[in-house]
């Protein structure tokens, strides 16, 4: 992951580290191991919704013990560097087996992650990463971009030991991540690390004057099979949205198809940027966009 992003130019970043052994440890020795899935999803939550009404969740939806409350959040407010947090972890003196081994592969992994040249500024433990998903059984992290932190993650993964059960009778442990491309491109575009000199998708829109909508997907067809990008627009609204909506999304191009252009198959195709238009047949339409 961090050579990954490194590679794409990106600096401000970190990964954040959790493992659900701790989790699930804590919840046994916290007497609540049977809340534990919808505990997990809640303190998954914590960074949007925010302490005060994880606790009121806790109290109110899982009817939990103001002990238990306690030793949750205060397993959840666990600061400091890296190490100090591991030893934080250890002094809790939580007796639980689970518990115990969940910190111990946490510590193996931060020791890997520093013998591959990781610096310590593009990590982190974060003890509230949980991640939604039931199938996750030890390490779990999910990756930030520092300056874009409000659109969550973009990186995210974890171990999982017996998610093959669900398809075979084998153990396949394995360990993966998804990236959120959406959200990654969104932020390479916005601190221009993608190079483009296309400013839209699309190359033209496809606007019908008439309810029938074949022609203009006669059209699309015609001009898809000629390699040029092209978007149709199927809502029932007045022409001027329809043009600004090629406009908003920068579209260059806009056919537009009416009464006249179905029956005369001379098509009227607007340059955007300049503001004019012409009146041209499909195939001089293909060679001027192409």
């Amino acid at each position: 992951m961090y050579e990954t992003f490194k590679s794409l130019g990106l600096e401000n970043f970190s990964i954040h580290i959790n493992n659900r052994k701790i989790l699930n440890g804590l919840f046994e020795a916290a007497n609540v191991k049977e809340k534990s899935v919808d505990i997990m999803r809640t303190i998954d939550k914590i960074e949007k919704i925010g302490k005060e009404t994880v606790i009121a969740i806790f109290k109110d939806d899982y009817k939990m013990e103001e002990e238990s409350i306690n030793t949750i959040v205060s397993f959840i407010e666990i600061d400091g560097t890296t190490d100090e947090k591991i030893e934080k972890l250890e002094a809790l003196g939580i007796d639980n087996e689970l518990y115990t081994k969940g910190v111990e592969e946490l510590k193996e992994v931060i020791k890997h992650i520093r013998l591959f040249n990781v610096p310590d500024e593009a990590f982190e433990i974060d003890l509230s990463i949980a991640r939604g998903l039931d199938y996750y059984t030890g390490t779990v992290y999910e990756t930030f971009l520092n300056d874009y932190k409000s659109i969550g993650s973009i990186c995210s993964g974890g171990r999982y030991n017996d998610l093959a059960g669900y398809y075979t009778d084998k153990e396949l442990p394995g360990v993966g991540m998804s990236i959120g491309l959406t959200r990654l491109f969104f932020i390479l575009n916005d601190i221009g690390l993608i190079k483009t000199d296309k400013k839209s998708i699309s190359d033209v829109l496809v606007i019908s004057m008439v309810d029938d909508l074949s022609k203009s997907i006669e059209v699309a067809n015609d001009l898809r099979n000629a390699g040029i990008n092209t978007e149709i627009y199927f809502d029932n609204r007045k022409i001027k949205a329809k043009f600004k909506y090629a406009d908003r999304l920068r579209i260059p191009y806009v056919i537009v198809i009416g009464e006249d252009e179905i029956k005369s198959g001379v098509l009227t195709i607007k340059d955007m940027q300049e503001g004019t238009q012409e009146q041209m047949k499909i195939e001089d339409i293909i060679e001027k966009l192409k």
